[in-house]
């Protein structure tokens, strides 16, 4: 918007709310259209990034179905539309292609470690055939395509809700509730700030590779400290508190980024401690606004009958 691009955001809402993109309404080259991708969409589009799909393991495991058709049914017609009209197209891929990894880091060549029918399996394999649509495609069509495998990434706007780690620990840590950490603690994860995957998405949307690219920060850090660090910088009185480990959840995560650094120029610049202070900054405000807003149904008075007073 800013470069002044004309955007057309498609939403049906499944994760998203019209609150993240109400300061753009009314601009004059932004439009949103509440649609689902699982049906098809005609407009004139010059690049579709296409970024719809639940992507926390909760969203996801509620409705294993509705994921998987966004992630097959959707990327054929976002596919089919840059077909008709030219367009270019960018997945928005995942690190769990790459599954509970046997390789550390993970680099684009690993072909990953994926169980096809666990709990995690409606996105990891989604997200897996949706790569494989797009160079059919590219392929067969000559359609043109970019594929982001995005690691964990986190900021304001993201779902309190939404049963990541981040999103979990800022919200039990703001209210006074334990900090739930699954197993030891020591799976590692590597998060990058929002702005940064941002930046790396148009860079390789603009740019000339088509193949596979790692989006995400190698700086790699255990569960327990995520706790420890997002405790201290709340200023919170919370204990930490071991929960029996999840199904399939990986137990290493960190990219490898040199293909990102060598071709697109691209690497993360916000350091972990400024992102999450803005991220809690902003849970703190949406926290107040829910508290400020909240809808507290009365009882409706009961109907009374007009007409003549009965007397017994």
């Amino acid at each position: 918007m800013m470069d002044g691009h004309e955007v057309t955001v498609v939403d049906n809402f499944f994760t998203g709310r019209k609150r993240n993109v109400e300061h753009w309404i009314g601009h004059e080259n932004f439009e949103l259209i509440n649609h689902d991708v699982v049906e098809p969409l005609y407009i004139e589009v010059d690049q579709i990034y296409h970024l719809a799909s639940p992507a926390s393991p909760p969203n996801y495991m509620y409705n294993p179905i509705k994921t998987l058709k966004t992630n097959t049914i959707g990327t054929l017609n976002m596919l089919g539309l840059a077909k008709r009209v030219g367009a270019r197209l960018l997945l928005a891929s995942t690190s769990e292609v790459y599954g509970d990894p046997e390789v550390h880091p993970q680099s684009e060549d690993y072909w990953g470690h994926v169980n096809p029918i666990g709990p995690r399996a409606c996105y990891d394999e989604g997200k897996r055939v949706a790569e494989t649509m797009c160079y059919a495609y590219m392929k067969q069509e000559g359609v043109e395509v970019r594929v982001a495998r995005i690691f964990n990434t986190f900021g304001p706007r993201m779902h309190m809700n939404d049963g990541r780690v981040v999103s979990n620990f800022i919200l039990q840590a703001l209210q006074g509730e334990p900090l739930t950490v699954y197993g030891s603690g020591s799976q590692t994860r590597a998060f990058q700030y929002v702005s940064d995957l941002v930046n790396g998405l148009v860079a390789l949307m603009n740019s000339n590779v088509s193949s596979p690219v790692n989006l995400g920060n190698p700086e790699e850090h255990t569960i327990l400290e995520f706790a420890q660090l997002i405790k201290n910088l709340v200023g919170s009185g919370s204990e930490i508190q071991f929960l029996s480990e999840a199904q399939d959840d990986p137990q290493k995560r960190k990219p490898d980024i040199k293909k990102a650094k060598l071709m697109l120029g691209w690497e993360p610049v916000v350091p972990l401690e400024e992102g999450l202070n803005k991220a809690i900054h902003y849970f703190r405000k949406e926290l107040e606004y829910q508290a400020n807003n909240q809808y507290i149904p009365k009882p409706k008075p009961a109907r009374i009958k007009k007409g003549r007073t009965r007397h017994n």
